[in-house]
């Protein structure tokens, strides 16, 4: 998912929008949750194509046809507003991988798995015939894979059966290689044109290849119009079953109760969905969008920075009170079994609550700031707060500055924060006080080093103010988009969102080195030295000086890597549902330790004392932060925190900080 822009919308009708999930043409697509905390996929026409009555006509037809279609085998719409203001649909959002997604992923699917993915397609497309539709482009990008089996999305193109395409002379109606003959020439479809696709994806599923390609589209076309299906790569058993699905003849072509009939999976066929790789991968992503798919009890009302979708979502219900009286009972009591006394010389027992909850946090604030004894976060009233880290007291608050740009640590000590209009304030942690503002264009603020703060522009630049005359040092254009960085005396490290790496030089904004293939998604670099670590599909240790790995571990089976933590010379990282210690010279495995948690690239493990602490998800009702032996990765305590909004932590060495939804709590380290 990609953050919300400027001009996209924060609600549509009783759908709270919190990301970007797609966009085409026609319109985008969001990541959206209603007041349960139910998700949806929430598709809106462009506002300038609402003039437009070809188009207004596609959308409309498609809410229509994708209202009209039941059964388990399709997403559900929800919801749909077609008349005044802007059009959307709401749909069931299904978190696995589409089809094309595994395919490539884990190579072709098993015999087994096949025929239960034709038997359940089959079925499917039964359901939208019977009440006198075609779906018209099914392909493995509109088949999406859940625990519960294939759903066909996307009834963009689908119509009625006695319906012409909707295409013009030259365009192409369908994907190429999935559309049937009668398609591509423009010709009255029926069924069977859902037929001929259902056998092009089962070619693809079972070999990993298309069966009709060429060097271009009309290639393609004319292969599927004139050519034979290369069906070579399908296993001998299950190329006589999807070849008739390809007949150039609609006539000949088999019936989908025929197809389910013919490939009739073994008993229990269906748990392919719930085993294995492929099964792992699917419970992640639906872990993952749990983790994020339910609306904070507040929403402040301010500039949407970009990772608000990713750190501040939660998934379930708020159950902790957490109003003055209750904060002062949990504090007495903590106080009562010896928590940390005034001068600091004290301390309470390692994971015994401090003190809060404190109901005073935007549930959309990035991770807190813990610097000179205070905790920033962004403030539930808007702006920024800080309290004492050991005391619990509000110190200042101002509302001059966002959190949502993000909050970054200069090394002179001030925090910089942003403003709408893309102004940058430093501001000291103590008291409060802006030392220094400087106009940057500031979309979202990204890294500093001891001459510089580096952003990026509402334009898309990549942009750096000189912290001492606080004029612009250089700009330099960019594809980066959004994402995360870290930035050394020479090096300014950028990972976008889609795990593209790239290195900047810190005086010159010139190029050193780029990965633009990138790492399957971004995570927050670290720079070690003379490396660059990086998560995403692979955990990587890059050479600063030319951009190639000292070292890589490469992705289990749906086990991408979250963010690093470096400390000495071990490295501390989630990947899928463990806390990882791997040695900084090699990459080697030291110790990892089940925490039942997807980790969220925004977030990564927080060091205290002798312990690395992350979040555990290992009570299915509730986040917890749970703190492991940074040398043998045992678990010494867990911080029960009874509420399955996403939890967000930070550490000040002593202390660790818990931000979930709008409530702050602090946590003894049990270090003096």
């Amino acid at each position: 998912m990609n953050p919300l822009g400027p001009g996209d919308p924060l609600r549509l009708g009783p759908y709270r929008l919190v990301g970007v999930l797609g966009a085409g043409g026609m319109g985008k697509v969001y990541f959206g949750h209603d007041n349960q905390g139910r998700a949806a996929a929430v598709k809106v026409l462009l506002p300038q194509l609402s003039n437009d009555g070809h188009m207004v006509q596609r959308f409309l037809r498609e809410a229509e046809a994708a209202r009209s279609v039941t059964g388990r085998g399709v997403a559900r719409v929800l919801a749909a507003q077609t008349e005044g203001g802007r059009l959307w649909i709401a749909s069931e959002f299904l978190a696995g991988p589409t089809l094309e997604q595994a395919v490539d992923a884990y190579g072709p699917l098993p015999d087994e798995a096949l025929r239960a993915l034709a038997a359940s397609l089959a079925d499917t497309l039964g359901t939208i015939h019977a009440i006198g539709l075609i779906h018209r482009d099914l392909k493995p990008a509109n088949i999406v894979l859940t625990s519960s089996g294939p759903r066909v999305i996307d009834f963009g193109i689908a119509r009625p059966e006695h319906g012409l395409t909707l295409t013009t002379t030259g365009q192409a109606p369908v994907t190429p290689g999935y559309g049937a003959p009668e398609q591509v020439l423009g010709q009255r479809v029926g069924p069977p044109a859902d037929v001929f696709s259902l056998g092009a994806v089962l070619a693809y599923a079972a070999s990993g290849v298309r069966t009709y390609s060429g060097g271009h589209v009309a290639a393609v076309q004319y292969e599927v119009v004139h050519g034979e299906p290369n069906l070579s790569r399908v296993p001998e058993p299950l190329r006589v079953l999807i070849g008739p699905c390809l007949a150039k003849d609609p006539a000949f072509r088999p019936s989908p109760d025929q197809i389910r009939t013919a490939f009739a999976p073994p008993r229990r066929a269906e748990r392919i969905w719930q085993q294995g790789a492929l099964a792992a991968d699917i419970q992640h992503r639906e872990t993952g969008a749990r983790q994020w798919s339910t609306m904070p009890g507040t929403v402040v009302a301010q500039p949407q920075g970009r990772r608000r979708f990713l750190t501040g979502l939660a998934a379930g219900v708020a159950v902790l009170g957490a109003g003055g009286g209750t904060a002062a009972w949990l504090l007495s009591r903590e106080q009562a079994e010896g928590a940390t006394a005034g001068n600091g010389t004290k301390t309470a027992p390692a994971g015994t609550r401090l003190w809060g909850p404190l109901a005073v946090a935007d549930p959309f604030s990035p991770p807190a700031v813990a610097i000179d004894g205070v905790l920033v976060f962004g403030a539930k009233d808007g702006g920024l707060v800080a309290y004492g880290a050991n005391d619990s007291k509000q110190k200042w608050q101002t509302s001059n500055v966002t959190a949502s740009l993000e909050l970054v640590v200069m090394p002179s000590g001030l925090i910089a924060a942003g403003d709408g209009s893309g102004t940058v304030h430093a501001i000291s942690p103590a008291t409060g006080k802006e030392r220094w503002a400087a106009g940057m264009e500031a979309a979202m603020l990204l890294a500093a080093n001891d001459d510089a703060l580096f952003a990026v522009t509402h334009d898309g630049a990549i942009r750096a103010l000189d912290t001492k005359t606080r004029k612009t040092l250089w700009t330099a254009k960019s594809v980066f988009g959004t994402g995360y960085a870290a930035a050394s005396k020479d090096h300014l490290v950028l990972q976008s969102d889609s795990g593209a790496i790239t290195a900047l030089d810190t005086r010159t904004g010139d190029t050193l080195w780029t990965r633009p293939k990138g790492n399957s998604f971004g995570s927050i670099p670290v720079i070690h030295e003379d490396l660059v670590i990086v998560g995403g599909g692979s955990l990587i240790a890059i050479r600063l000086a030319d951009g190639k790995d000292a070292w890589a571990v490469a992705p289990e089976a749906g086990r991408d890597w979250g963010s690093p933590t470096v400390d000495g010379d071990r490295v501390y990282v989630a990947a899928w549902q463990t806390l990882n210690c791997r040695r900084l010279s090699d990459g080697g495995k030291v110790w990892a330790t089940d925490i039942k948690s997807v980790p969220l690239p925004s977030l990564r493990p927080q060091l205290l004392g002798d312990h690395v602490c992350d979040v555990s998800g290992k009570d299915p009702k509730s986040f917890d932060a749970v703190a492991l032996h940074k040398d043998t990765g045992k678990q010494a305590w867990t911080h029960a925190q009874h509420s399955a909004k996403s939890l967000k932590l930070t550490s000040d060495g002593k202390r660790l900080f818990l931000l979930q939804n709008e409530t702050v709590t602090a946590v003894s380290g049990g270090v003096v």
